[in-house]
């Protein structure tokens, strides 16, 4: 009888090999199974007088073919390509943007100061002002439709940030439940592992990883334990962890994750703790791009608004009215975190476009040896901008000043001074009469002087607004004294030579004369040259009609060529070229990477599947080989069911 075992154990052997061999090509082509492989040992022998007889063979265990280190490289390289991936495909939507050379922004500033630049040539024709005031119009329209699709890309960030949610929470269930599973089933069969499940697990944590990095760690009991961010549980053994979206507490605009642990405590997670995967590059895009090409639109709009109004304030118009704001000017916005214990409000304004950064600010409270101190970080490069024990507190071109309450030590805010710059940019001045090209002052000279002065077209600076000219002001040249008079009695006049030296004379007083030299009192500054002769008189007197000037429209036109941004480096199109090769080389950055990664990635997938990988030729070879095997262990059982008939003959 003992050959007749020995056969049946070779067949049962050959028969689960057989059986084994036939499961691996069925799943040839199924994603994420391992191919298995039945391992034989032997069953021993028994004593006899000529040594030990062998007993047969049995099957120990059905073993997956699964390299731990492997997957686990596989899975890193995967999530990173789907950060990459997930990254590239909404920077690629900024860039297109930007870079419309016919639609977008530079064709559009272009064709606005090509606008002021013919009403400075034709001041009188309104074709020319109703055509400035209609390319004013389009240039706002545009940078209110590129905020729009800004916000609109952040919307879309928001939902897709609720949906990695929602499957994180669906795979974080699966993989509880598997793992229970997988103990159970272990436990029930001694020990054997259910290797279909654990493939299925595998899988579950490849798919998990693509939407956001994951560690797993393996118990002793071979269920998993799956963390994510910096050491965050969200499946310990059979119990999972959610994920939920959530509104920032300290951006309303945004959505967050938090994290609601396994006692129930929710836990906003901050975005740069969350990387790889989909999930991780979307946080990465909204918070490296997405957000300041938002700001730097905006930037750019302030800018503009504010440089035009303000040169615009210092003309006059067909009316002789002094300007008014041609463009509507976007106020900083401040959020105060919402776990805020104080009841503070801060205020915040623009004090210098030309100043402004692309970035957010955070204000942190903290009680310093008793006294509230208020510390500013720019959150682009984590510079601490100052720490402020009273307000106003300035800083790049932002002053920040309490409106209301008090805070307390702990409180933050959030301080964005030109997210909405671009939102908020709109043409006020609609009537073309109101458009104010001209200058506010004539000069000249009265007729019969005798000698060669000449004095020059007067130059207006932000100081007028204060005290406009309220009556003609005749200067008289002596030429006992050498000076001039007629000045206004309750001004200053300042002198200001030609190499730049300068001095300031009480008001009421003849002042000397220096040919060339600039005169300036009351935010006026003119220039008298030429040798005038005794008693020769020169006028400044308000433009009380300024039908046919067009000085001040030069100087809006000058504008475009005015460093009046990054600190009076660059033209509002050197700024915005700036920000467009940016988010082109990121773009083209990303790009490079993915193709990089996504080698990277098939390169381990390979060396994966050389392992794990179901070889078809290899399993048909093997059904050969175990038929074989299956039909020689019959035989046995045939040859020892003959022996044991001729014994029982023999008997009879």
């Amino acid at each position: 009888m003992s050959m007749f075992y020995t056969g049946l154990s070779g067949l049962s052997v050959a028969r689960t090999a057989l059986m084994t061999t036939a499961h691996n090509t069925a799943n040839v082509y199924t994603t994420g199974y391992n191919r298995q492989t039945a391992l034989v040992s032997s069953l021993g022998g028994t004593v006899t007088g000529a040594g030990f007889v062998g007993n047969g063979a049995r099957v120990t265990t059905v073993q997956r073919s699964y390299d731990r280190y492997l997957t686990a490289q596989l899975n890193g390289a995967e999530a990173a390509g789907a950060a990459l991936a997930s990254y590239g495909s909404q920077i690629s939507r900024i860039d297109s943007l930007l870079a419309d050379k016919t639609a977008g922004l530079t064709p559009l500033m272009q064709s606005f100061f090509a606008s002021v630049q013919d009403v400075a040539n034709t001041p009188a024709d309104p074709a020319a002002r109703q055509q400035l005031i209609s390319a004013a119009q389009s240039l706002a329209n545009k940078f209110r439709s590129t905020d729009q699709y800004l916000t609109d890309l952040n919307s879309s960030v928001n939902e897709q940030i609720e949906g990695s949610a929602a499957k994180i929470n669906t795979y974080a269930t699966q993989i509880a439940s598997l793992n229970q599973q997988i103990s159970q089933l272990s436990a029930m069969a001694g020990g054997q592992p259910p290797n279909d499940l654990m493939d299925q697990r595998d899988q579950l944590v490849s798919d998990l990883g693509k939407i956001v990095d994951v560690k797993v760690m393996e118990q002793d009991s071979g269920q998993y334990n799956v963390f994510i961010g910096n050491g965050q549980t969200l499946v310990l053994g059979d119990r999972a962890a959610k994920m939920q979206s959530v509104q920032s507490a300290a951006d309303p605009t945004r959505q967050s994750m938090a994290l609601v642990g396994l006692t129930g405590t929710v836990s906003e997670l901050n975005d740069n703790v969350l990387t790889g995967g989909s999930l991780g590059g979307l946080l990465a895009f909204r918070s490296e791009t997405l957000t300041s090409t938002q700001n730097a639109v905006g930037r750019l709009a302030m800018a503009l608004a504010s440089e035009f109004n303000d040169q615009h304030k210092l003309g006059v118009d067909l009316n002789g009215a002094l300007g008014t704001n041609f463009f509507s000017e976007a106020v900083p916005g401040v959020f105060s975190h919402a776990k805020n214990a104080g009841n503070m409000v801060l205020g915040a304004s623009v004090t210098d476009t030309s100043q402004l950064s692309t970035s957010d600010y955070s204000v942190q409270v903290k009680d310093v040896a008793g006294t509230l101190t208020y510390t500013v970080t720019r959150l682009s490069d984590k510079q601490v901008m100052g720490d402020y024990t009273a307000f106003p507190a300035s800083f790049d071109g932002v002053s920040l000043s309490v409106a209301s309450g008090t805070a307390q030590a702990g409180d933050s805010f959030l301080v964005q001074p030109t997210r909405t710059g671009a939102r908020d940019m709109d043409v006020l001045v609609r009537e073309t009469a109101k458009v104010a090209a001209a200058s506010p002052i004539v000069t000249g000279k009265t007729v019969g002087n005798k000698g060669t002065g000449a004095l020059s077209p007067a130059v207006v600076n932000a100081g007028y607004l204060a005290a406009p000219l309220a009556a003609t002001v005749t200067l008289a040249y002596d030429a006992g004294g050498n000076t001039l008079s007629g000045f206004p009695a309750t001004s200053p006049v300042t002198v200001t030579l030609a190499d730049g030296t300068s001095t300031t004379y009480a008001a009421g007083t003849a002042v000397p004369y220096t040919a060339g030299a600039a005169i300036s009192f009351d935010g006026i500054e003119v220039k008298l040259t030429g040798a005038p002769a005794q008693g020769d008189t020169f006028t400044i007197g308000k433009n009380v009609a300024g039908v046919s000037d067009g000085s001040n429209a030069l100087k809006l036109g000058a504008l475009q060529r005015k460093n009046a941004m990054d600190g009076g480096t660059s033209t509002f199109n050197g700024a915005f070229a700036k920000l467009v090769s940016e988010v082109g080389n990121r773009s083209m950055e990303i790009r490079v990477a993915t193709q990089t990664q996504d080698s990277v990635t098939g390169q381990i997938r390979a060396s994966r599947d050389s392992i794990s990988g179901v070889n078809q030729d290899e399993e048909t070879a093997n059904l050969l080989m175990y038929q074989q095997m299956y039909q020689a262990n019959a035989k046995v059982i045939q040859t020892a069911s003959t022996m044991f008939d001729a014994i029982l003959g023999i008997r009879g």
